[in-house]
């Protein structure tokens, strides 16, 4: 008995009739994505980046989040993680949620700590 892919994608709320058309639909998603991060990173609106949030630029955090939709729309319909059991999608993704957020948390911390040794002037900048 062959195992059916759902056809759905943004919680049922578009249908496609075959794996071919959701393929294509996903990629359409993606691609509108994509070409909203390539638009925002050619136009640099300045009230992103003069904004900030976390000690991040606002355009940095649309770009953080943009990529995380991506990465989960790849996951779900290309890796098919949608038809597995509940279990093991939430052990792949809160794992990954944690991970990222840890990582995220210590590059901040890192960073702003080497910025403001660099900045007190105890450390030349030589490079």
């Amino acid at each position: 008995m062959a195992h059916e892919h759902k056809l759905a994608i943004f919680r049922g709320a578009v249908k496609f009739k075959s794996n071919v058309s959701k393929i294509w639909g996903v990629f359409i998603f993606l691609s509108i994505v994509t070409i909203i991060e390539v638009a925002l990173g050619i136009l640099r609106p300045d009230f992103l980046v003069d904004n900030r949030f976390l000690a991040l630029k606002l355009l940095n955090w649309i770009f953080i989040i943009l990529t995380i939709v991506k990465a989960y729309y790849i996951t779900w319909d290309f890796m098919h993680m949608r038809d597995e059991t509940t279990g093991l999608r939430r052990a792949v993704i809160w794992t990954a949620i944690f991970l990222i957020s840890y990582l995220v948390v210590l590059v901040l911390i890192e960073g702003d700590y080497i910025y403001e040794v660099y900045k007190a002037g105890f450390i030349k900048f030589n490079f």
